[in-house]
């Protein structure tokens, strides 16, 4: 086993995904006011990496159930990081070109995240 993949979670392409969001929304909130530091800023980037380190978590999970339930809160913290994404738009701190492009990969990470806890389950 290399280094680079050292544990469970680093070999899940659903994880991948949600590690490529939060550079995303990172990269996204760089240029919101500075007065949002504290407010939606802070907010979409713990939500962004909410759901990455949720599906590292659930990882090291033993049990399916406790797997499915790491996994669900990252479903959760990805809807939080949607609304969150609507109103930075409605804000006009962020382009809705950019919420488009966000919600393409969103929209994504959840059927994975969906497909990974269903089999969680199963």
């Amino acid at each position: 086993m290399s280094a680079r993949h050292s544990h469970p979670f680093e070999k899940l392409r659903v994880w991948g995904a949600a590690r490529q969001l939060v550079r995303e929304v990172y990269c996204l909130t760089k240029g919101f006011p500075h007065s949002e530091t504290y407010g939606l800023t802070s907010q979409l980037n713990r939500a962004a990496v909410s759901v990455a380190a949720n599906l590292a978590e659930g990882s090291a999970r033993t049990s399916r159930k406790d797997q499915a339930h790491f996994s669900q809160l990252a479903y959760s913290s990805l809807m939080e990081l949607t609304c969150l994404l609507i109103l930075g738009v409605d804000l006009e701190f962020a382009a809705s070109e950019d919420e488009l492009r966000l919600r393409e990969q969103i929209e994504s990470l959840s059927r994975q995240i969906n497909a990974l806890r269903n089999k969680q389950l199963s």
